[in-house]
């Protein structure tokens, strides 16, 4: 395959168990069977509840977990086979805020590049602090920075050996959303630039709206891995609202109705399913009821409503 057509990362049936912990303890199965490909340039999302394996997927691509089956490969480089190279090729963002509170911004990049083996003579450290927009702060203690501008600094780090891929978990997690505006940006700006973006997070509307293609993980298995739009697509339940002329105390209802619940005294949400009916046929079964009909709004489903759906299924 010509190296440009390879996936950024391939993973193929990736397991994970870890072993006890304490005497009494079963070993625990983080992954199992996992396999999927992050296409070359593109922003992939990996989501998942609490607990699915998300971090320790990230964790094997970082090297600071052993898998115990299965092959990865990042930029083409198996990780077992050539690691060097396959470190070289991803820049990590962890959740938590690490460096050395008494080094400067400049000086945080510079030993991280060095760390990398990058030369003295080919190291951006000032060019990725103007980047992170930080160009002001390259000098300050790291300390003294707000938590955005920490923030911005953990993604200039991750960037210092210029990896083609770069992995962001949680990184809005705790953020106000001024701040989540300036490092998606950001993320856009470097993945315009050509760097593939893998991103785990908790603000679904932000997947949606950001990413490419999703992968959805439960459990420790993969469960989901579509384009975002068909993946949204998949969501067969949408909700009508509906204001009635007159004060209800109990809210219509019908077999065909999903759920049907009073959200005020002249309004009721109707959830159905699109395969089952239409929105015009859902207004007709409220009016046989002898409701007269004021306003109607209607909700289309979004990633959010996949996700539940899905992690559901998975769970039952």
């Amino acid at each position: 395959m010509n190296p440009a057509q390879q996936a950024a990362i391939s993973i193929r049936n990736l397991s994970k168990t870890y072993a006890p912990t304490g005497k009494g303890t079963e070993p625990k199965r983080a992954l199992t069977d996992v396999s999927f490909d992050v296409p070359r340039g593109s922003i992939y999302g990996l989501l998942g509840p609490n607990g699915a394996g998300k971090s320790t997927l990230i964790n094997i691509l970082a090297g600071l977990v052993s898998k115990t089956e299965g092959e990865v490969s990042i930029w083409g480089f198996d990780i077992d086979k050539d690691r060097r190279n396959a470190k070289a090729s991803i820049g990590i963002v962890p959740q938590e805020i690490v460096f050395d509170p008494f080094f400067s911004p400049i000086e945080v990049l510079d030993v991280m590049a060095g760390y990398y083996g990058v030369p003295k003579d080919k190291r951006r450290s000032a060019e990725l602090l103007q980047a992170v927009r930080l160009e002001d702060k390259a000098h300050a203690y790291a300390r003294s920075l707000s938590g955005g501008m920490k923030r911005r600094l953990l993604v200039a780090k991750a960037m210092v050996h210029s990896p083609p891929i770069l992995v962001l978990d949680e990184p809005t997690a705790g953020v106000d959303v001024d701040l989540r505006r300036q490092l998606w940006e950001l993320v856009l700006d470097l993945n315009k630039k050509g760097v593939t973006v893998v991103l785990t997070t908790h603000y679904l509307e932000e997947a949606e709206e950001l990413c490419d293609r999703i992968a959805i993980i439960n459990h420790g298995r993969l469960i989901t891995d579509k384009p975002t739009r068909e993946l949204v697509g998949m969501a067969r339940e949408k909700v009508v609202e509906v204001t009635i002329d007159q004060e209800m105390k109990v809210a219509p209802s019908h077999p065909s109705f999903i759920k049907s619940e009073l959200t005020g005294d002249h309004s009721v949400a109707i959830t159905f399913n699109k395969d089952d009916l239409t929105a015009g046929e859902v207004l007709g079964l409220v009016q046989q009821q002898g409701c007269a009909i004021v306003d109607v709004t209607t909700r289309e489903p979004d990633l959010e409503d996949v996700f539940v759906q899905l992690t559901r299924d998975a769970t039952n």
